[in-house]
């Protein structure tokens, strides 16, 4: 049974810097500390932590718990970061930046660079799916009557932002990628379904001809034109359910979601979906282990 933690239990776990430093620690280096440049396990530690705790005689450079990770160069303090860790953890449909800067005492714009940093713990690492998988796309972009005159290209998915996603009937583990504007052509479609289905699997989609043309999977399809959205054990609703819940969160916290950082913020549902069985401090430590090896610096973020 998934464990919750408390405020109050989550301020005895981090009641000062140290503390939080050394929970990142076993998260980061749950087996032995390594340098965060090279590799190296022949590390050492430096008696008065300057410039940093840790010195890797292997390539001659000192280091901390951020090295190498989505936290470098980060001048927030590591117990502030544990609790953005904690509360994007937790909230069911995320966390504006507005509101985690207030929670954390962090300015707007730092708060938002924070969780974007959060959200690279998220990207794709998941096993292939096999078994039945549901695939369906969504697209994201304004309402219509909300755009200006030229942005109005037509009606369904033209001008929109598109995103297919699966999600295994067993596991209810999900997976979804951005995958241009406007209704995909069929090579990328086929090619999301090869890089997420084992093959051999069985493949339940809408009406969709892109789907029909795959080889190496049992394909059945529900026509969504027609009104046929249930027959039997086809149906999509397993992955629509879950565009459902990244819609509320679309309208509910965040109001809009440029093109641009769209991806990071649909790795964070993928993920969240995905952890729902674990417990609070568990989805907490994969959070943190997730950020080895996926720095994202200002520059790039705002490119």
């Amino acid at each position: 049974m998934a464990t919750e933690v408390s405020l109050l239990a989550l301020a005895e776990m981090f009641p000062d810097e140290q503390s939080a430093r050394r929970w990142f620690e076993g998260q980061v280096w749950p087996k032995e500390r390594c340098c965060g440049h090279c590799g190296g396990t022949r590390t050492k530690v430096v008696p008065n932590e300057k410039p940093m705790p840790y010195w890797c005689p292997d390539c001659r450079k000192y280091f901390s718990v951020r090295t190498g990770t989505a936290l470098e160069r980060s001048k927030v303090p590591l117990r502030k970061w544990a609790y953005a860790v904690y509360i994007l953890a937790t909230s069911v449909k995320s966390v504006p930046s507005t509101r985690l800067a207030g929670r954390i005492g962090v300015t707007q714009t730092t708060a938002w660079f924070m969780l974007h940093r959060l959200r690279q713990a998220w990207k794709p690492g998941q096993p292939m799916m096999r078994g039945t998988v549901e695939v369906d796309e969504t697209y994201f972009g304004g309402k219509e009557r909300n755009k200006r005159v030229k942005s109005k290209l037509g009606r369904g998915p033209v001008g929109k932002t598109a995103v297919v996603g699966a999600k295994n009937r067993h596991t209810k583990r999900v997976s979804a990628r951005v995958v241009g504007t406007g209704t995909p052509p069929a090579p990328v479609l086929r090619e999301f379904v090869e890089s997420t289905a084992e093959p051999g699997s069985t493949v339940y989609s809408d009406g969709a001809w892109a789907y029909r043309t795959m080889t190496g999977y049992t394909h059945a399809s529900v026509a969504h034109s027609r009104g046929e959205y249930v027959r039997g054990d086809v149906h999509t609703n397993g992955i629509e359910g879950f565009w459902s819940i990244l819609k509320r969160a679309y309208m509910g916290t965040f109001h809009y979601l440029s093109p641009k950082h769209l991806q990071r913020y649909i790795d964070e549902f993928c993920g969240r979906q995905n952890m729902r069985e674990l417990g609070t401090l568990d989805r907490m430590g994969a959070v943190a282990a997730g950020l080895v090896g996926r720095r994202l610096t200002y520059r790039e973020l705002v490119a």
